[in-house]
């Protein structure tokens, strides 16, 4: 087995690295993380998600260890230590060590894991084909632009769309739909790409923002404000993007068929452009191993 694990400095594989049970991560689930896709042994918006590991981290108080040149340079190197060449990076970083109180002790040296795993790519393709999905009230915190660790509600509603035969969880606030459980929410509604503004109700990802400048790119008008669910059912297409599925077709919602049941024309679009821009980026054609 290859080193797959940094840890606080160190190289390990991944059955040899340990985290002490008094870190607050653990503990309060006190920390951050970020998800990077890698293609062909290259990442993809490196540095577009060590900016957002570098915001998130600050909105807790962390302050990173490392500076983001020296992070970059530790997951480029992890990287090429595990052998990897298509899959993700999961980072974390949490307060650090301390004596379980709630308040932040002083001078704790926050702990920073990184580790490379390959990809379940069958279950990607599958669900860029187009997914169903169900809906559930939004009940998280008020501050999910942070990416924190606390996904405590996020998991159950996945399960629970699992559970029922759906492929993701799709959260509604009284202020409209938000977001997903894992992911970020499109529709085209006459002739418009409206999804949710950015804000404290959505974690802004690094795929919605790419999907955002290739609409652009497309002349397909953006309109950002929070659809309404009964708006969903009668959308001409829906899609949701994130890290690792990229772009998915939404085919139904609650069970309910969305417009013919197939992946619409400006979804099937968008998902052949970012695929273009991952090529663009690392020179990785998508369907080649």
């Amino acid at each position: 087995m290859n080193e797959n694990v940094f840890l606080n400095g160190e190289y390990y594989r991944g059955d040899e690295a340990k985290i002490s049970v008094d870190d607050r991560g653990f503990l309060f689930g006190d920390g951050v993380y970020e998800v990077i896709r890698c293609y062909g042994g290259n990442y993809f918006k490196l540095d577009e998600h060590l900016a957002r590991l570098e915001r998130s981290a600050g909105k807790i108080y962390i302050t990173l260890p490392y500076s983001r040149d020296e992070i970059r340079d530790i997951c480029l190197r992890l990287l090429a230590k595990s052998g990897v060449k298509t899959g993700k990076l999961y980072m974390q970083v949490t307060r650090g060590i301390a004596p379980r109180i709630h308040e932040f002790p002083e001078g704790i040296i926050p702990t920073v894991m990184m580790k490379v795993d390959g990809f379940d790519e069958a279950g990607i393709a599958f669900s860029k084909k187009g997914i169903g999905v169900m809906t559930f009230p939004d009940e998280r915190w008020a501050h999910c632009d942070i990416k924190s660790l606390n996904l405590l509600y996020n998991v159950i509603s996945k399960q629970k769309a699992r559970s029922n035969g759906a492929y993701e969880a799709v959260f509604v606030h009284e202020v409209g739909v938000t977001e997903c459980a894992s992911s970020n929410i499109f529709a085209i509604m006459g002739g418009k790409l409206v999804t949710p503004p950015e804000g404290k109700r959505i974690l802004s990802g690094i795929t919605r923002d790419t999907v955002l400048k290739l609409a652009e790119d497309a002349g397909i008008p953006c309109e950002m404000r929070y659809p309404q669910k009964d708006e969903l059912f009668k959308a001409d297409e829906v899609f949701i993007s994130n890290t690792a599925q990229e772009v998915s077709p939404v085919l139904s919602i609650d069970g309910k068929t969305i417009a013919d049941g197939k992946p619409g024309e400006a979804t099937l679009k968008l998902q052949k452009m970012f695929e273009d821009e991952i090529e663009k980026e690392t020179n990785f054609v998508i369907g080649e191993s």
